[in-house]
């Protein structure tokens, strides 16, 4: 049986049918419940024509033979279950930010050539302004969120539609060449859509193989170790439309565990977090970096709660910094972070882990063996020994390339003294040890007198100043230097920092060429929902403010 996604939720339904499966605030739902209502999905996608038209042998790396299904959805079991769903009919699902506004939404749902859209009916008053210009969706699900929308026309109530579907095995045979689809979020440039066969992604991010361990060998190997495992219960705290959310709900159902989630799905409320870690006495959490550490910690200190069977803290996507680290260390006995390192171009690459009095050092990395760094011109693959400034890639399981654009996929893709590697753009030096030091994104890099500074590492470097609570590093234009490196800070409540105070606290940590040259003071700083940066909006704010 071939690894896909839809096949693996099938088989391990079959074997812990009545163990919990996902858990929200008003529902609770069995495995056997998990599979079932996506079974259903995966009729009614059939029955509206959609599935796959072209096998992958007849494709090029850009293209996409099946139909797409937009989850333009805040976190729910909707989401989990749309993505099952999809991979039943050999239907592509795909992520839709809902922050968009009606343009970004209307290029990505053209861009993605959607066919079909299960969407929270709070976005039916955007989905009314941006539908009449695309062409006729196949099939539109209205997911009832209380907010009393009615329903767009020709969309039919998600739940009834559900409800009123066959529950049997569809009409198609899944295999592990179908796609998942996963959109970048476009916090650097305009979001594309990074094609997997899913037999790939199961193995490089889903838990088909645990970091520095061996592939699992089939799917009934698979199947035992979820069996007989114990009671995992797990909260990804960001919204599922972020790669790192999913993933991490993935690998709890590919482990037989349980997905809970928080009541309020649309903000990050960090008393709700904690009282679900306490109610539904969760194991594991997944954050985004800084953005969700420091406003959890903020609460942990100021509440009370029940957090013994609280015991890894997974952080993906963005930088969780050394100071935040070391406060969940000493805030919560016995925690291991595991601060894992990937992309949505590579897959999960590597990850520091950090227990009390062995804290992993910031921005440096246990990579897996497919992980590598090549020169910069990208003609070789860097030795230990040779620390030279180069990128980050990734070798064997790696994505097809990107939806429709094949010059960006060639250009991420290359193929490299016969091998073929992902390379999305990460700046990184191997040490003589084999550890690899990443810099960041070369997107988002600042060319300062012709000395490139890395806009992550000086935000991780200000982060050690007590009085900031958050901070964005980008470029802005000087005359003398072509570009300066600019830093947007929120500051803590009632807190008070001048320019050189901050300064003199990154100077501890970069070299003073890195410093900021600016500092632009404000009192919010915009970030996806997923809490990465918006690099556009702090170049622009910053700029404006400058001038």
């Amino acid at each position: 049986m071939s690894f896909n996604l839809g096949l693996i939720n099938e088989a391990i339904a079959a074997a812990i049918p009545d163990r919990e499966a996902m858990v929200t605030s008003r529902r609770r739902f069995t495995w056997s419940d998990v599979a079932r209502r996506s079974r259903k999905l995966a009729n009614l996608l059939r029955a509206a024509g959609l599935g796959c038209h072209r096998e992958r042998a007849d494709l090029q790396p850009w293209e996409s033979g099946q139909d797409h299904l937009a989850l333009y959805l805040y976190n729910g079991h909707e989401y989990m279950e749309g993505m099952l769903g999809a991979y039943k009919a050999r239907v592509a699902p795909f992520n839709v930010n809902y922050r968009y506004v009606a343009e970004e939404l209307l290029y990505v749902l053209r861009d993605a050539s959607t066919r079909a859209l299960v969407f929270h009916a709070s976005f039916a008053p955007l989905l009314r302004e941006v539908l009449p210009k695309l062409p006729t969706m196949k099939l539109l699900l209205q997911v009832d969120d209380g907010s009393g929308e009615p329903l767009l026309p020709g969309a039919q109530d998600y739940e009834q539609a559900i409800g009123a579907a066959s529950d049997a095995t569809p009409d198609v045979t899944p295999t592990g060449d179908d796609l998942y689809i996963l959109y970048t979020g476009g916090t650097t440039g305009m979001p594309k859509g990074v094609l997997w066969r899913q037999e790939d992604i199961f193995f490089a991010a889903l838990g088909g193989r645990m970091l520095g361990g061996p592939e699992v060998g089939s799917i009934d190997e698979l199947v035992e170790r979820c069996r007989s495992a114990g009671e995992l219960r797990s909260l990804p705290a960001p919204p599922f439309m972020h790669g790192a959310a999913h993933w991490a709900g993935f690998i709890m159902w590919h482990s037989g565990g349980t997905i809970c989630l928080q009541e309020n799905t649309r903000t990050l409320d960090p008393h709700d977090v904690w009282r679900t870690v306490e109610r539904e006495r969760i194991m594991q959490m997944s954050i985004v970096g800084d953005a969700f550490a420091r406003p959890l910690l903020d609460q942990l200190a100021k509440g009370t709660y029940d957090v013994s069977t609280f015991k890894v803290l997974g952080s993906g996507g963005a930088i969780l910094s050394a100071p935040l680290k070391q406060a969940f260390l000493e805030a919560i006995p016995g925690l291991i972070i595991f601060d894992g390192f990937g992309s949505s171009e590579t897959g999960a690459q590597g990850s520091t882990v950090s227990m009390k009095g062995m804290e992993g050092e910031q921005g440096s990395f246990k990579m897996d063996d497919h992980t590598c760094v090549l020169d910069a011109e990208l003609t070789r693959r860097l030795e230990p020994g040779d620390e030279s400034m180069g990128w980050l890639a990734r070798a064997g399981r790696v994505p097809l390339g990107y939806l429709g654009d094949e010059a960006k996929t060639r250009k991420t893709y290359p193929t490299v003294g016969g091998t073929r590697y992902a390379v999305p753009g990460d700046r990184a030096q191997l040490s003589a040890d084999g550890q690899i030091r990443v810099f960041g994104r070369d997107s988002v890099c600042i060319n300062s007198g012709g000395e490139k500074i890395f806009a992550e590492e000086v935000e991780q470097a200000l982060k050690h100043h007590p009085a900031v609570y958050d901070v964005i590093v980008t470029g802005t234009p000087n005359a003398r230097w072509g570009e300066q490196v600019t830093a947007l800070v929120k500051l803590r409540p009632d807190a008070i920092a001048t320019d050189d105070e901050l300064r003199e606290a990154a100077a501890t940590q970069i070299a003073r060429y890195k410093l900021p040259k600016a500092f632009v003071f404000v009192d919010e700083l915009v970030r996806a929902p997923s809490g990465k940066p918006d690099y556009r909006w702090a170049k622009e704010t910053a700029v404006k403010a400058l001038s």
